[in-house]
């Protein structure tokens, strides 16, 4: 498989890691668009949001637990922070592994409604 989170999770690729279990790896994006901008990825290749399965529901959830505890260690739980999950091409996802940023550190522009 050619998909470079995959290597990542493989340590294939070097990364900095801010947390990883057995289910799921978090990494500072290499291009980050905030002070604190964390990559969160379950390392079973899920390709996009739309392929997530009934048997995936325990794991998407966990991130959801894995994204609050990484902003809480961040310092950046109580100021707030964005979760964003790109979907497809049109989406702007650009790698084909499920993936959720998450973003802090500073105020936020552009009102997502």
């Amino acid at each position: 498989m050619d998909c470079i989170f995959c290597k990542i999770i493989n340590k294939e690729i070097p990364s900095n890691i801010v947390y990883e279990d057995e289910e799921i790896l978090a990494f500072k994006d290499i291009a980050p668009q905030a002070p604190i901008h964390i990559v969160v990825i379950p390392k079973k290749h899920i390709g996009k949001i739309t392929q997530i399965q009934k048997e995936d529901e325990a794991l998407i959830g966990k991130i959801y637990s894995v994204i609050n505890q990484i902003a809480k260690e961040q310092g950046i739980a109580e100021e707030g922070f964005r979760v964003i999950i790109n979907c497809g091409e049109n989406g702007g996802q650009e790698v084909k592994h499920i993936h959720f940023h998450l973003l802090g550190g500073t105020k936020l522009s552009g009102k997502i409604v």
